[in-house]
């Protein structure tokens, strides 16, 4: 097994279908691609269902039947466990070379997972990678290239300098918005929404920290990867990302987990 899909969902089924669909896609172009082997042994999706109350888990079965497709693999908790638990709980099941933390509101390419899987291949530094991720109006969203919030740098986006002086390598870093967004290139964060890891990083760095129920999980592993050793980049490879569907944005618990 080369690579294992896990996304974490909650009460988003027909988002997390979309998603599935497309992933499904680019397993067949990236099995393709794996000296012309269509075998299906090549990669595997895990969904954790983190307890949701709009039928989920039973909308994946009558949707995605296990005859039809028997790399789906449904993990149904009886509560809900957080962000970086569910994730955990998918990379221990998983044995794969590379892991995908992959957001139940994306869909990806059909060339995404092909592309990700190479580049990784071809740059052994690497420890994690992120993708272009593309909101609903179809403009890059900021976060898909994000630099690590030292005290500086979040005074910086705080008092809107980053929003101001986006190219400038001080002002603008928490985004990187000095780099191009059509070319390849070392970034200090990956975002949790697309993030490829290779599972010699995890078993050095160690998995996602659990303390962390939703939000800044995927800035904490980053930082542990970097500081492992090896490098995080960025793939002009495009996603969709409606981002943020899976949470209640009005709710006091959304405001007091962020």
């Amino acid at each position: 097994m080369k690579l294992s899909v896990v996304i974490v969902s909650y009460n988003v089924k027909y988002y997390l279908a979309q998603c599935l669909r497309s992933v499904e896609k680019a397993i067949g172009v990236l099995e393709c691609g794996q000296q012309g082997d269509a075998s299906g042994d090549t990669a595997e999706i895990i969904v954790v269902d983190n307890h949701s109350q709009d039928g989920t888990v039973e909308y994946l079965k009558h949707c995605f039947p296990a005859s039809r497709y028997p790399n789906l693999h449904v993990v149904a908790c009886t509560h809900n466990n957080g962000f970086a638990r569910a994730n955990n709980l998918a990379i221990r099941k998983s044995e794969s070379d590379l892991v995908l933390l992959l957001n139940p509101d994306t869909i990806i390419g059909e060339h995404v997972l092909k592309d990700a899987v190479s580049f990784m291949r071809s740059h052994p530094d690497a420890g994690a990678l992120g993708v272009r991720m593309l909101g609903a109006n179809g403009k890059p969203a900021p976060e898909s290239r994000r630099g690590l919030p030292s005290p500086m740098v979040a005074f910086y986006k705080m008092m809107g300098l980053c929003s101001r002086f986006p190219q400038h390598h001080s002002f603008g870093h928490y985004y990187m918005g000095y780099l191009p967004w059509d070319k390849p290139a070392k970034i200090e964060v990956v975002s949790g929404a697309f993030c490829m890891i290779r599972r010699e990083a995890l078993l050095k760095v160690g998995l996602l920290d659990e303390d962390f129920f939703m939000y800044g999980e995927d800035i904490d592993l980053s930082y542990r990867i970097l500081k492992g050793g090896y490098q995080n980049y960025y793939l002009p490879v495009d996603i969709l990302h409606y981002k943020g569907e899976s949470t209640q944005k009005s709710s006091f618990r959304y405001v007091h987990v962020f």
